[in-house]
């Protein structure tokens, strides 16, 4: 397994586990951000963090922080 953050641009990964605080794994679970979902990074801004993800047609901002918490298979 390796971190969301780790991923490169425009490749896929598949969700295996979320290592987040509750409240913050509660609204990625209700966003649909759960075991075995395709996630996408397609943007980086130009600080470098956030990244923009998209996954189950959303695209939403995460936080390197909360990316080294989100593991993949």
């Amino acid at each position: 397994m390796y971190s969301l953050d780790k991923l490169q641009l425009n490749k896929t990964g598949i969700i295996a586990d979320l290592e987040l605080p509750p409240n913050i794994k509660k609204r990625f679970l209700n966003l649909g951000l759960i075991k075995n979902t395709k996630i996408t990074p397609l943007f980086i801004s130009p600080s470098g963090d956030p990244r923009a993800y998209q996954f189950r047609e959303c695209l939403i901002a995460i936080r390197k922080d909360y990316a080294k918490k989100i593991y993949l298979k």
